[in-house]
């Protein structure tokens, strides 16, 4: 979970009020679904004394900032709400006086840009600081490390409008990136700047690389890479900034400008919009000016509060709740999808910052951090029932209990991981493979469909092991399937591995066998064609004539892509379907 540091004084400056006690402090950093990590060391200045807070929620990036925080604090305890008057709307944009043109060129590559000016304040080394922190987290964790949404800061005073967002060719250009003292051009930087090194990844097997540049051709920056050395070199004391963001996808793009903007509101600057001008078509139109609020309400009916929540609340109570969340509400009376009849209800209008009402549920949910969960009488629960085991637990016991006494070990991995794992190293099409819509991290972006790639990924770290290795694991699989009512099966897998010299076919076959005996069910083979294994060394498993599972000596070149060198033979088959 994010962790931020927050400058103590800043922090309670912009909340309005300090709590007496550590204890008082921690309950009322519940309402950001936080808690705090590290007391500040009283002996220090009070300038210098820092907090951490641990965050336990990831779908509320806003609160990845001390303003974030803050904001939440403030707001819930009865302080003042900020007005924030800057936003445009569809329909209705503001008039600004600065525009960034983004080129045809970048929607092959980055399209999406916002931005706005910050001014009216100087800035300070705590500002600066948590400014740093903010970009760094929102980028790392809500921007997939800076692959959907990247942040850059520049000084105002030298950038001649309007700027220009484009793509190049990367060894066509050259400048000075940040902490540097040469010019490079942008495969170099790849190569040899640490941030290259570090996020090239991104953009390295992209023929065209996005480049800002003002209206004289100065290089602002080449996101999501590093800024350039002069005029994205923000410094304590600068009293005008120009923020933007550039990324894949427009909705994160604009509500990581919209976080950004609300937390400097929050610390005294004034917020400029920017007009973006695109020379191509996208999802808000072609000229948008940010930060722009684009969230659709929810509405929530008090039926499915009460029965979330286990106790009847009038329409005032869950609008007074709601209100102490910093979001527009208002009394009101809808339909229901499921029955299509008028019920009454509230209808949410999320705050600007926030895009994390994604369904009816989110509101009940900020009904009851509103209200507080002490404001709820506690419940005797009048349902008795007898807890035991569901069958398919049972059977994959006796599954696990079969595998161990053939000398395999157990492994327990999780169920999701990325595309380069699941998808490339298995040498697939992800045909039938499960992507998450909002993925916080490309690290656990999908759902695996086999066990297979997750016995690869131990064997391809044990090469210094002795051998043999033998490990196996029962488990969930999830994969597309139009015949279930939300086009995905989920289903119960065992698979097992075998690294060693003498792995083959006859192997795996006997103790596949072993298996089947032990489980006492019946089943036939045929000879199959699977992309990971050799053919001719390869077969599917079936259960009253029903393919459920194969088997045989992996590929070389499935060995190859992980970088295993010795031997393997494996199988995976379908628990559930034995039952």
């Amino acid at each position: 979970m994010p962790k931020i540091e927050v400058n103590e004084k800043l922090f309670y400056d912009m909340v309005g009020r300090r709590w007496d006690g550590r204890d008082a402090f921690e309950e009322a950093l519940t309402c950001a679904k936080a808690e705090l990590d590290e007391d500040s060391d009283k002996s220090l200045p009070e300038d210098d004394r820092i907090l951490k807070i641990e965050l336990n929620d990831t779908n509320r990036p806003d609160l990845w900032s001390t303003a974030g925080v803050a904001r939440a604090l403030r707001v819930h305890n009865g302080g003042k709400k900020s007005s924030y008057d800057f936003f445009s709307t569809p329909g209705n944009m503001k008039k600004a006086t600065r525009k960034v043109v983004v080129d045809s060129s970048a929607q092959k590559v980055r399209p999406f840009l916002a931005g706005f000016v910050a001014s009216g304040k100087s800035v300070t080394d705590a500002s600066l600081k948590d400014m740093i922190q903010t970009q760094e987290k929102v980028c790392w964790n809500f921007g997939r490390k800076r692959r959907s949404v990247s942040m850059g800061l520049y000084r105002i005073a030298i950038i001649e409008w309007p700027v220009h967002y484009k793509a190049v060719d990367p060894e066509s250009v050259k400048f000075v990136p940040l902490q540097w003292d040469r010019p490079m051009n942008l495969r170099e930087i790849l190569a040899e700047h640490p941030k290259g090194k570090e996020y090239g990844f991104i953009l390295e097997n992209e023929a065209v690389h996005p480049l800002l540049l003002d209206a004289k051709g100065a290089i602002l920056s080449y996101p999501p890479i590093i800024n350039s050395a002069d005029l994205g070199a923000v410094q304590v004391g600068d009293t005008d900034l120009f923020i933007e963001l550039t990324g894949t996808d427009q909705p994160s793009v604009t509500l990581a400008a919209n976080m950004m903007a609300c937390d400097l509101a929050d610390q005294g600057y004034t917020i400029e919009p920017v007009e973006v001008e695109y020379s191509y078509d996208t999802p808000f139109g072609r000229k948008v000016t940010t930060p722009y609020y684009f969230q659709e309400p929810t509405f929530c009916s008090l039926a499915r509060v009460e029965k979330f929540l286990g106790e009847k609340l009038s329409a005032d109570e869950c609008v007074a709740a709601i209100d102490r969340m910093d979001c527009r509400v208002e009394k009101a009376t809808d339909k229901e999808t499921a029955t299509e009849k008028a019920v009454e209800g509230v209808r949410v209008f999320p705050s600007p910052y926030r895009n994390d009402f994604l369904h009816a549920a989110d509101v009940v949910e900020d009904v009851m951090i509103g209200r507080t969960m002490k404001s709820f009488a506690p419940m005797q629960p009048r349902d008795f029932t007898i807890g035991r085991l569901t069958p398919i637990t049972s059977f994959s016991r006796k599954a696990k209990e079969s595998l161990i006494g053939l000398g395999f070990q157990e492994m327990i991995y999780n169920y999701m991981g990325s595309r380069k794992d699941f998808v490339e190293k298995m040498l697939g099409d992800g045909s039938r493979i499960v992507r998450i819509s909002n993925p916080m991290s490309e690290n656990f972006e999908y759902v695996r469909d086999s066990i297979l790639p997750c016995l690869m990924m131990s064997e391809s770290v044990s090469g210094n092991a002795v051998y043999p290795h033998r490990i196996f694991e029962v488990g969930k699989v999830a994969y597309l399937d139009d015949r279930e009512n939300y086009g995905v099966r989920t289903r119960q897998h065992l698979g097992f591995l075998d690294a060693s010299a003498d792995a083959n076919f006859n192997t795996v076959s006997s103790r596949l066998q072993a298996i089947f005996y032990y489980l006492n069910r019946e089943y036939d083979v045929e000879e199959a064609t699977d992309a990971h294994f050799i053919p001719g060394r390869a077969a599917a498993i079936l259960y009253k004539g029903e393919k459920i599972g194969v088997f045989g000596e992996l590929h070389p070149a499935l060995l190859e892509a992980w970088g295993v060198t010795m031997p393997c033979t494996a199988a995976e088959f379908d628990l559930d379907a034995l039952l």
